[in-house]
């Protein structure tokens, strides 16, 4: 599956959670609240990495725990863009080439 196929189907959770959150909620989730959520996947992630490096008990389901927050995190990095009207495919390829010209001048120094 590719960034535009990841995409479209972030995209339909969102609107499935849109569609959910006005039923329930009577309104959608603001920009804020996807960036709370997507901080709040971050400290899932990081309580999982530090279980799985033995900082931290480690849970039975560790792996399929890690995969789901690593999926969370990535859903809320592609929505985040969605909803800032960021082309995150450009971005990326223009930042990576930014850091391998930056980084390969420090190596050749």
């Amino acid at each position: 599956m590719g960034l535009d196929q990841l995409h479209q189907s972030a995209l339909r959770i969102h609107d499935l959670y849109d569609e959910l959150n006005m039923r329930e909620r009577g309104r959608v989730w603001t920009r804020e609240e996807f960036m709370l959520g997507f901080v709040g996947d971050v400290g899932d992630l990081a309580k999982l990495i530090l279980a799985e490096e033995g900082a931290r008990t480690v849970r039975p389901d560790g792996q399929a725990a890690l995969e789901h927050e690593l999926a969370d995190c990535l859903w809320s990095v592609l929505i985040l863009a969605h909803r800032y009207g960021i082309d995150l495919e450009s971005a990326f390829v223009r930042t990576m080439g930014d850091l391998e010209k930056a980084i390969s001048a420090r190596l050749d120094r």
